[in-house]
């Protein structure tokens, strides 16, 4: 039987109307753990022709957020630090990868790394969430 939890990150987490809009699609999730990919559109370049740190901030934001709900827990993130470290340029897939460093009763931390088609880190960060017991809620199975 699937897990509820991952059921719930994959079905309603992982497709909000911000991830949706940016077009943010999710690869694998499973219990702590996401991957999720976008491609690199010419909105979100910025003044050199590189994908602008709002696209790179917003995939590890959604991966931590995934991969943070995919247990037992609501998360909100409260606190994200990112380094920016390789271009990603327009048209290239960069992929957020989602793996927990410290999971506490009322807390959590996670790191995110973003690569480029070709394996470069393109960025890397840490989220810090916040967490609250789950109360029991519907999962929409897509298509229904």
């Amino acid at each position: 039987m699937d897990d509820p939890h991952v059921q719930y990150a994959k079905e309603v987490v992982a497709k909000d109307p911000m991830a949706a809009f940016l077009g943010i699609r999710l690869e694998e999730v499973r219990r702590a753990y996401s991957r999720l990919s976008v491609v690199i559109k010419p909105e979100y370049l910025n003044a050199h022709n590189r994908a602008h740190g709002m696209i790179l901030s917003a995939m590890i934001d959604q991966a931590a957020a995934v991969a943070a709900n995919s247990m037992e827990y609501d998360v909100l993130l409260v606190e994200l630090k990112i380094n920016y470290l390789a271009a990603a340029t327009p048209g290239e897939r960069i992929t957020a990868e989602a793996k927990p460093v410290d999971i506490k009763k009322s807390l959590s931390l996670w790191t995110v790394d973003v690569r480029g088609a070709s394996g470069t880190l393109v960025a890397t960060g840490q989220a810090l969430g916040y967490h609250r017991l789950r109360e029991k809620k519907e999962v929409k199975k897509s298509g229904s």
